[in-house]
């Protein structure tokens, strides 16, 4: 995935993104938790249809680590796009590179962006699918209420498939935290 503001066509990032830990993980770190908020509810106004993955989900769920960014899949369709470009001007008004962003970006064989917010505090890798491993469509989810925000993240034993076979030695510390604390096994 090419750190990029809201393309995936060789374009180069804008932005260096700071150490990111949501306020419920109990970190103090760059991470504005009025616009993390401002972002589940534009996700929400507009229909999103999307699931928060990785660290950020996990945190949801009590499994506590650091994290640079907040990684989402989306639904693959046109009208899905377009609502999380709506959702991303209506908290990033004056940023031009939302309207940058085209449908092939995610609906093609690489289907990832990276977009940093004017603000720099955080950044969103957004994807459709990791491969054929995952993706929006197959991700067992929950709805998880913060501050009457309805927001939708992958369920424990999701999280777990998703890291516990990865090259990434993080995502196999993730797996035994996860397997640990939700007494998860091999085959959930």
């Amino acid at each position: 995935m090419q750190p990029i503001r809201l393309r995936s066509s060789g374009a180069r990032a804008f932005r260096h993104p700071r150490l990111v830990a949501p306020w419920w993980m109990g970190y103090r770190a760059g991470v504005d938790r009025d616009e993390l908020l401002g972002l589940l509810r534009a996700f929400e106004a507009e229909g999103l249809e999307y699931v928060l993955i990785g660290a950020t989900a996990m945190g949801f769920h009590g499994v506590i680590r650091a994290t640079e960014d907040v990684d989402l899949f989306v639904r693959a369709t046109p009208e899905n796009l377009a609502r999380l470009r709506r959702a991303l001007r209506a908290v990033y008004a004056d940023d031009p590179s939302i309207d940058e962003s085209r449908d092939a970006d995610l609906l093609g064989e690489y289907p990832s962006v990276r977009y940093y917010p004017p603000s720099g505090d955080l950044f969103l890798d957004v994807m459709t699918r990791l491969g054929d491993a995952a993706g929006f469509d197959t991700v067992e989810a929950e709805i998880k209420d913060v501050e009457g925000i309805r927001v939708r993240v992958a369920t424990p034993s999701a999280l777990y498939r998703m890291k516990k076979a990865t090259v990434r030695p993080l995502d196999r510390r993730d797996a035994a935290a996860l397997a640990e604390r939700f007494d998860l096994k091999d085959g959930d």
